[in-house]
């Protein structure tokens, strides 16, 4: 049997994203993504934990990124754990591990519904990634969310 590397997120940008456009006419978004759980811990005291995670995700992808989500925008993410090493400049090996996109759906503008954002999820194209999956763009029905 094949093994299985899948990611499933739900969070909020924790800055707005950074792309580079490569010479080969590709782009890369880069960014990171916090997740929240809450908790009672052993004496009954609610705790709430955020992981941090970073994002990676290759064009066609980093163009809706781009053009569609900024520092605390909601999204939803699928994709797979990726660790990569480099060494750094003084010859120390390095590791990181990061979340590779490969479908997105764009939730929320954040967390102040009033803020006006410069683009609105009714803006996004429905768009099909090439060999990769989709972009979902969710209807005004909350209950249509994938979580």
């Amino acid at each position: 049997m094949a093994g299985v590397n899948k990611v499933i997120l739900v969070g909020n940008l924790g800055k707005d994203p950074e792309i580079k456009h490569l010479d080969n006419g590709k782009s890369v978004a880069t960014f990171s993504l916090a997740t929240n759980e809450s908790y009672k811990n052993k004496d009954g005291e609610k705790v709430n934990q955020t992981e941090w995670h970073n994002i990676v995700a290759w064009s066609p992808l980093a163009e809706i990124i781009e053009k569609f989500t900024k520092k605390g925008h909601q999204i939803y993410i699928e994709g797979k754990l990726t660790t990569r090493s480099w060494d750094d400049q003084n010859g120390q090996k390095k590791y990181t591990t990061e979340v590779v996109v490969r479908d997105i759906t764009l939730l929320a503008n954040g967390t102040n519904p009033n803020r006006p954002p410069e683009h609105t999820i009714d803006d996004a194209p429905h768009y099909i990634k090439e060999g990769a999956g989709n972009i979902e763009i969710p209807e005004e029905d909350p209950d249509d969310l994938p979580f």
